[in-house]
């Protein structure tokens, strides 16, 4: 934890150095992705636990920041904040997916040569409100509800979560919090030990499963986040951001378990690491401190740069994952050339993003939407 010295509440630096990591290790796992030859065998196989990971990081940081506050703050302000925050690279995301729709040339989109500009347009202005689109008018043919930035539908889910709070979850008592807590999270376990895929992907896709996968996904974790806020004692742990940094790339890089014949064994696993890892996780990285210049540097960097780089970073995945679709059998030593390019590219995006848009259009809103 750092202490702020403008008078506001001491932030917590090393949970914004984690969230870089996990977001980093999202961008690896899309980049292996079209390598696999199923859902079982990805190199970077539980990536996508990291979007369950950021679920519970936003409730413990927006339980922190705002749970004290309500004399002062209406549900607008905190909307108003939110929107601020999350808002602009939603609208980058997706313009500049719109602007790459018709370059990403391969047969596994054989939609997109036949979208009229009119409706990517439509679907463009959709995507900017986050507001999911049918099947109907899906125009990439992955039955995404947001075709143009495929990272889109987590951030849906994390404003039903901010808004869930701020209409009222957020006046739960620490007991009946506690509750609700041990409710969804039965419901977790039982949805990952249950799934006919072992696991806990989906919530991409405006149907009725997907949207129960993803209130499945964000509720646990969002509200046990603000659970943890609410009740952690903080104490001193030595070299906490290595821990957790280790914590969390080894939950993210573990293999599948399980395989084809016990699918819950994996279902199982990601239970036990969103429900008790995560926490522990944040827990450890709220109890410590940066040491140094540089391990601050290091925290405040990956952190400016996560959100920007999982807003952006599907935008150049799609040209990447078209170039794979095209040749047939590449293998890993073939591609990850190709790999690391887009990844180095993900990061130089994600940082001029932030620094030639994000910043300065939330500096703007900040003056605008008093």
């Amino acid at each position: 934890m750092n202490n702020n010295p403008f008078g506001t509440k001491p932030h917590y630096q090393l949970l914004d150095g984690l969230r870089g990591v996990a977001a980093m290790i999202v961008v690896c796992f899309h980049l292996t992705e079209p390598l696999a030859s199923s859902h079982l065998d990805n190199i970077v196989n539980h990536g996508y636990l990291a979007v369950d990971f950021f679920f519970l990081l936003s409730g413990f940081v927006i339980g922190y920041a705002y749970d004290d506050r309500w004399g002062q703050l209406t549900i607008g302000g905190f909307l108003r904040r939110r929107f601020e925050r999350l808002q602009p690279l939603v609208v980058l995301g997706m313009t500049l997916g719109a602007l790459g729709f018709y370059f990403t040339d391969s047969t596994i989109w054989p939609l997109i040569h036949t979208v009229p500009v009119w409706k990517l347009i439509v679907v463009w202005l959709i995507g900017c409100t986050l507001v999911p689109i049918p099947l109907s008018m899906d125009i990439r043919g992955w039955q995404e509800m947001h075709p143009l930035n495929s990272v889109g539908w987590s951030l849906f889910f994390e404003y039903i979560a901010n808004i869930l709070y701020g209409l009222g979850l957020r006046k739960l008592s620490t007991k009946a919090l506690t509750c609700f807590v041990v409710l969804t999270g039965a419901v977790l376990l039982h949805f990952a030990v249950t799934n006919l895929n072992g696991d806990v992907t989906g919530g991409w896709t405006l149907n009725g499963e997907h949207m129960r996968v993803g209130l499945t996904r964000t509720l646990f974790p969002f509200f046990a986040g603000l659970l943890l806020s609410r009740v952690a004692r903080p104490v001193y742990i030595n070299h906490a951001f290595v821990w957790c940094s280790g914590l969390v790339m080894a939950v993210l890089l573990m293999p599948r378990l399980g395989g084809a014949d016990h699918l819950w064994v994996n279902g199982l696993y990601e239970a036990f690491c969103i429900i008790l890892v995560f926490p522990l996780i944040v827990y450890i990285g709220a109890s410590g401190v940066v040491h140094n210049q540089r391990e601050a540097k290091i925290c405040q960097f990956l952190g400016n740069l996560s959100y920007p780089l999982y807003m952006t970073h599907y935008v150049l995945v799609y040209f990447y994952v078209a170039w794979v679709s095209n040749h047939k059998g590449i293998t890993l030593w073939q591609v990850w050339p190709y790999a690391l390019l887009t990844f180095s590219g993900a990061i130089v995006l994600a940082y001029a993003s932030l620094k030639w848009y994000d910043e300065p259009v939330r500096a703007w809103l900040r003056t605008k939407l008093k």
